[in-house]
């Protein structure tokens, strides 16, 4: 089913069509979310509220952009703003526990994607943004501006100095671990 059909179906009261959607587009939404929300228990509640402002919101899409995208803006929008009512703390890579396990390649692997995450999570909410949208989910620079609401230039700026913040984080974390040996 293409997205004009789903979103006819959908604003039609389809409750297939709805299930659809959120199978859909639930992987964007929750990676969206969780980028900007750490707490598993927030993140989930803030997705389920993502899915019924995209419903009831539905009937604004005009096809301007892909779906995903317009998903994506809500979703990201959302999030920032619960962040700063939160007023979310960054995680300490300190505080980072990690996991034993038997099969050591995933376990490695695992703390591996962890890690990174955390490394991640010190970045301030807009750059960590921008570096996980263009990095990760693969986004061009006018669907991030879309889903953002910047211009090219501040995208463009924004992952120029994440990555020499995130360059920087790595080092010091460098630095803490030699100092350990």
């Amino acid at each position: 089913m293409d997205e004009k059909q789903l979103v006819k179906q959908v604003l039609s009261g389809s409750d297939s069509a709805i299930r659809l959607l959120i199978s859909k587009y639930e992987r964007l939404v929750v990676h969206m979310v969780a980028r900007v929300v750490s707490d598993d228990m927030d993140s989930e509640e803030l997705c389920q509220d993502v899915f019924i402002k995209v419903v009831d919101k539905l009937s604004t899409f005009h096809f301007d952009s892909k779906l995903s995208t317009w998903i994506a803006t809500i979703a990201y929008r959302m999030a920032v703003n619960f962040a700063k009512k939160k007023k979310l703390v960054q995680v300490d890579l300190d505080e980072v526990a990690f996991k034993v396990g038997e099969d050591a390649e995933v376990t490695e692997e695992e703390d591996m994607k962890r890690f990174i995450l955390k490394l991640l999570d010190q970045l301030p909410i807009n750059y960590k943004t921008v570096l996980t949208l263009f990095y990760l989910d693969g986004f061009s620079y006018p669907e991030i501006m879309e889903v953002t609401g910047m211009p090219e230039g501040t995208v463009k700026n924004y992952i120029h100095r994440a990555r020499l913040k995130l360059k920087k984080i790595v080092e010091e974390q460098a630095r803490k671990e030699v100092a350990l040996l």
